[in-house]
């Protein structure tokens, strides 16, 4: 998939022979995407996440496709068989625990995949990044569909909170709330749909992977620097096959550390009481992947404004490629912004604690203050790369002068006086300092 012209001009590949791998058609494609793929010289150990995604999805399709073996998909069974799977199936518990706290672990994967391209500027590779933005709506949408099936507290009444969002919708809204409830509520209907769709979506999802893969390997990754590797790259096996390897033993460590020895970590205890439409629990929330959005919802009073301002915290995504403004694609060329990144991270996190507590003083005014900052951490820093190459560019007319601390604040207030828009007044002040 990688262009031959990029492949032949690396120093540092090894020169081929005619092996089985390269004669075998099937086997070629396989060969050039993983194998002896041209990967950048430098890349570090926060590019194993991308691989760490692909093997939760294979331990989410095999423990999924397992599941749905012993699963009723109705509402007076579906409670009872989870417990049949917990309870009677051989190793069941191990298999449903496996299912559920893998869910956890591709969040957290995708949530640092994504944190990544926000840092090193991945985003500039707009088809790539659009794909992942993609397959990241469709991960939410699927984690959302399967947090229904356990048919359990939690999962009815977050069903009817996160389906009653449709109703904002105008003229529309109302009646697509009732063709996916199935009735004029969640029921029977709204279950078999639900797994229906949870069933069939993964396959999307690896469809969305491939396509997010082959124009990843088309133009070649990123690398910390942001900077073109074309010239500097080298096999992807053996060099990041063992940084994968260590990254999955890392992975699988705190993965059955979750299965083996505390399932219930990141779950929720109300989830183990049948499903009651007659019992509202006291606070209804989603799991703890989505507690960011729901912080946000939850802060804006106004219903349609909360779902709507809810949607676009992470349709914004789509966004950030168009604001780029610096001259380089990665912020390690950017301190200020790096610090600007760090704070989007304390604000989601920050975020996801609120969404867990009640909603009462001071977690309202919390969450608004939080979700302020995290629109505006995440809006302005691309955006803003222009102002600290403006301030670090040095003035081609006084490059023969030296450099002392003294014209480091001239320099300083030169700088100042061309980004208020004075040139005439910043370039008298630079001869004058020139002369002194």
């Amino acid at each position: 998939m990688v262009s031959s012209n990029y492949m032949n001009n690396n120093i540092n590949l090894p020169k081929k022979g005619v092996t089985w791998r390269s004669t075998n058609k099937l086997v070629k494609v396989m060969n050039d995407s993983f194998y002896d793929l041209p990967c950048p010289v430098n890349l570090n150990a926060w590019w194993s996440f991308g691989s760490m995604l692909g093997l939760s999805l294979v331990i989410q399709l095999i423990s999924g496709l397992l599941l749905s073996i012993h699963y009723t998909a109705h509402e007076s069974m579906a409670f009872d068989s989870v417990v049949h799977i917990m309870r009677n199936v051989e190793k069941g518990w191990m298999l449903r625990n496996a299912h559920a706290n893998g869910s956890s672990m591709f969040f957290i994967c995708i949530y640092a995949h994504i944190g990544r391209g926000l840092y090193y500027g991945s985003y500039m590779d707009k088809t790539v990044w659009f794909f992942g933005v993609h397959l990241f709506l469709l991960t939410m949408a699927e984690a959302f569909l399967g947090y229904t099936l356990p048919w359990g507290q939690m999962s009815y009444w977050g069903a009817t909170v996160i389906t009653n969002m449709l109703s904002v919708i105008p003229v529309v809204g109302e009646g697509m709330l009732r063709y996916v409830w199935g009735g004029w509520t969640v029921c029977n209907s709204t279950l078999k749909r639900f797994y229906t769709l949870h069933f069939l979506l993964p396959f999307v999802m690896v469809a969305f992977v491939f396509l997010h893969l082959f124009f990843l390997h088309e133009k070649g990754s990123n690398n910390p620097l942001g900077i073109d590797s074309s010239t500097m790259c080298i096999p992807f096996h053996p060099f990041y096959t063992v940084k994968d390897l260590f990254g999955y033993v890392c992975f699988m460590f705190f993965f059955m550390y979750l299965v083996c020895v505390d399932p219930e970590l990141l779950g929720n205890h109300l989830n183990y009481w049948p499903a009651d439409p007659m019992k509202t629990p006291i606070h209804v929330q989603p799991e703890w992947y989505f507690m960011f959005a729901y912080a946000i919802l939850r802060s804006i009073p106004h219903k349609a404004g909360g779902v709507y301002v809810m949607f676009l915290s992470i349709a914004v995504l789509y966004l950030i490629p168009s604001l780029h403004s610096g001259k380089y694609r990665s912020l390690c060329f950017y301190p200020f912004n790096q610090l600007v990144f760090w704070v989007l991270v304390a604000s989601l996190i920050s975020l996801t604690w609120i969404g867990a507590r009640p909603v009462r003083a001071p977690y309202i005014i919390l969450g608004q203050l939080l979700s302020v900052i995290y629109f505006s951490s995440l809006l302005l820093n691309p955006p803003s790369l222009w102002l600290w190459d403006k301030l670090v560019e040095y003035p081609e007319l006084y490059v023969s002068r030296p450099v002392d601390l003294k014209w480091l604040k001239c320099l300083f207030i030169f700088k100042l006086l061309k980004l208020l828009g004075l040139k005439k007044g910043a370039r008298k002040w630079a001869d004058k300092c020139v002369k002194a």
